[in-house]
């Protein structure tokens, strides 16, 4: 049996697609675009930038996982939980693109909310597809949603 060694998020040259400056760059562009939208509560809008049918995948306080597919109504009605909530809410993160190809991408983010003085830290992925030439999301993953789930 072979085990696998880690791996940094650069690929070795030889791995296939490897992402240029301006591909790393227009993930930061959708990426600050996504959150400024977040910010200013605009539901709606960041809908505008994911490819429904949209997965989400999480899991509860007992560790048991589970995945979904939302339409647009769904994922309105669930992030405009989320989207409308504090305002005196912060966010820092650090996010890590992973390319497989020039139009699919996994993103792992490291994150910190400070709402009310409290700070909480996250980590999640997204899976980004490029369509028409424009970056969607398409994959939610995040623990500690399952609990929340109506």
């Amino acid at each position: 049996m072979t085990q696998s060694q880690p791996r940094t998020s650069t690929p070795p040259a030889d791995a296939g697609f490897v992402p240029g400056p301006e591909d790393l760059a227009a993930i930061d562009e959708w990426f600050r675009r996504y959150d400024a939208l977040a910010a200013a509560g605009d539901v709606a809008g960041t809908a505008d930038l994911a490819l429904f049918p949209l997965n989400t995948v999480t899991d509860d306080a007992a560790g048991q996982a589970s995945a979904q597919q939302l339409d647009r109504a769904a994922y309105l009605e669930m992030m405009g939980g989320v989207l409308g909530g504090p305002a005196d809410l912060q966010m820092e993160s650090t996010r890590t693109p992973h390319f497989l190809t020039g139009s699919l991408v996994v993103v792992l983010t490291d994150a910190q909310f400070t709402i009310d003085g409290q700070r909480q830290r996250v980590r999640y992925a997204d899976v980004l597809v490029k369509v028409d030439g424009q970056w969607r999301f398409q994959t939610m993953v995040q623990g500690g949603w399952g609990d929340h789930a109506g």
